[in-house]
């Protein structure tokens, strides 16, 4: 038992680097709302398995973010990000206003969307470059052509024979932090240990639950579906009580996908933004495992102070987490920070703002005048 949880934990955490990846993939983007910045650093890890999506103009009037936690390997997290937010749009639930129900339903549709000959050869295309080949092989292969079959598709995910027609799902795994904006709301929708903060008046809320093992709820829900919690760890093995992916969890087929060991099911919450908020966080525990929420708010503020580029406060964040050696375990993580602005109150923060704004005011100004109705 005891070598068996070692090999998990090792498994789990990987093997770290003898000098960490510091170079960062950083990006910044705004609309007429909010303006974001984001940040990611494989830092000690031999791999990168975060990944991300930042969509300002989901659509006229909706803003995607999200942040995913990749386990065993980076394929989940990357499917994630090219597919969840689609998987939302897509949503009946979505057109009807109710963005709670689309990412919910967004959620569980990703574990769906991952099994089978489709989810097989998906993923290996988002894998390793052996994998990716015969992925690309086998779409050429077994992919369907103008087939007529996928009329119960509504999302075109059609069935494909194949020889991993019966692949049940990958055995990796991602967190899924996810908030959507669309005029004055927020909604956040999470699975797993990322989380998401806002500052309200440089007060740190906590948006988002950490689905811990240990928790009540959780435990519950793990014993009763026949697992068991050992070293803090579902089956011994993983950290997380909530995921997407890690199909060996969600093996009960007596049980419904939301009672399963270990299940993708979110825990929504939705706000309103008033204007006392300044900022929002997405993050995972790369960075809360170094940083309290408020800790971390705090930051961000005194940086404000000093810059105005966000994805610059993002990499001061991750260059302040990154431990100088891979002794004490914490900071040595991948890393991965979206910080989304608000636009009312931007000028209380940040004066240094002021003059790209009156730039882009000028640059207006100049501009022919048309009618808008923004």
């Amino acid at each position: 038992m005891y070598n068996q949880e070692l090999l998990s934990v090792v498994i789990e955490m990987g093997i770290y680097l003898s000098t960490p990846k510091t170079d960062k993939f950083s990006e910044d983007g705004e609309n007429d709302k909010l303006r974001f910045g984001l940040s990611s650093m494989q830092g000690w890890r031999a791999t990168m398995e975060d990944a991300h999506a930042a969509l300002p103009d989901l659509d006229a009037t909706t803003s995607f973010f999200g942040v995913y936690d990749g386990h065993g390997g980076k394929v989940v997290a990357k499917f994630c990000a090219k597919f969840l937010h689609q998987q939302v749009l897509k949503s009946e639930t979505y057109l009807a206003g109710d963005i709670g129900t689309s990412l919910q339903k967004a959620f569980f549709r990703m574990d769906e969307m991952m099994r089978g000959q489709r989810g097989w050869r998906e993923l290996a295309v988002l894998g390793d470059k052996i994998n990716k080949f015969t992925g690309m092989i086998e779409g050429l292969i077994w992919s369907p052509r103008g087939s007529s079959d996928s009329n119960d598709q509504p999302d075109d995910w059609a069935f494909e024979e194949g020889p991993h027609s019966d692949f049940p799902g990958p055995t990796s795994g991602c967190t899924a932090c996810v908030a959507i904006i669309r005029n004055s709301q927020l909604v956040v929708s999470n699975a797993g240990d990322s989380r998401c903060v806002i500052s309200r008046k440089g007060q740190a809320y906590n948006l988002s639950r950490d689905h811990k093992p240990d928790l009540e709820a959780e435990r519950d829900r793990i014993l009763k579906a026949g697992g068991f919690i050992h070293a803090g760890r579902v089956n011994g093995s993983l950290n997380l009580a909530r995921a997407i992916g890690d199909m060996e969890f969600k093996q009960n087929k007596f049980l419904p996908a939301e009672k399963q060991i270990v299940t993708a099911n979110p825990d929504i919450n939705t706000v309103e933004l008033c204007d006392d908020d300044e900022f929002m966080v997405l993050a995972c525990d790369g960075i809360w495992d170094c940083l309290s929420s408020q800790q971390l708010v705090d930051f961000i503020h005194e940086q404000f102070k000093t810059e105005s580029k966000l994805s610059v406060v993002c990499e001061r964040v991750l260059d302040r987490c990154l431990a100088p050696s891979t002794a004490g375990g914490e900071g040595c993580d991948n890393m991965t920070m979206i910080l989304v602005q608000f636009k009312k109150p931007i000028q209380q923060i940040a004066s240094a703002d002021q003059q790209s704004s009156q730039a882009e005011s000028a640059a207006a100004e100049s501009r022919p005048q048309e009618n808008e109705s923004n």
